[in-house]
């Protein structure tokens, strides 16, 4: 009888069935966790608070194609961005991982890609939405922790706001250009005739 009511319940939508749990629920969330301790001390310019989520020989490329060698390294470059003379007000990233990830290793190292959208607002007041790709390999340091031992950061360098912004002032600049240059030649031509004349 209970299992007739459950089922009813189940077809009528107003209970939802038993997830099976994932396998290795306990390595995914913790990695779930490193994630989001990287976004938020990102997301709130904390980026001292990114150190322990990085391996000793970290290994990064940046969205910018700039690498870091070392945990130090992490710390200069973002006062790159937003200290004196930096040309960063904020920055908001969102990383959302493709699928779990792949665990290798005795299940001591993964190899986990995704998605993210990059929210610049630069010292001008101008801001951009970046959508970027990333592949990251994680380690299991000796601290039985999972640390960050590679990271690559890219996007899309034929279609992102930089480059649309970039191409829409070629292209005022190429108007302009012909503007001015059609102006010049009737002044000239104008000139001439009045010498003729």
């Amino acid at each position: 009888m209970v299992k007739y009511i459950y089922f009813s319940l189940l077809f009528l939508g107003l209970v939802a069935p038993a997830q099976p749990e994932e396998a290795d629920h306990a390595i995914h969330s913790e990695l779930r966790t490193l994630l989001s301790g990287i976004e938020t001390a990102i997301n709130t310019e904390n980026f001292a608070d990114l150190k322990p989520y990085f391996h000793t020989k970290v290994r990064v490329t940046t969205v910018n194609q700039n690498t870091i060698f070392s945990l130090d390294e992490i710390d200069s470059y973002f006062a790159d961005w937003f200290g004196e003379g930096g040309y960063l007000q904020s920055l908001h990233m969102t990383l959302t991982p493709d699928a779990l990830t792949e665990l290798y290793h005795n299940k001591t190292m993964g190899i986990v890609r995704g998605s993210g959208i990059e929210k610049y607002k630069l010292i001008d007041g101008r801001a951009f939405d970046l959508n970027t790709r990333w592949t990251a390999t994680l380690l299991k340091s000796d601290d039985g922790k999972w640390k960050v031992l590679s990271l690559h950061l890219g996007t899309n360098f034929y279609d992102n706001p930089i480059f649309h912004e970039s191409r829409k002032s070629l292209t005022n600049l190429g108007i302009l250009g012909t503007f001015v240059g059609l102006l010049i030649g009737l002044l000239i031509g104008f000139f001439l005739w009045r010498k003729k004349v």
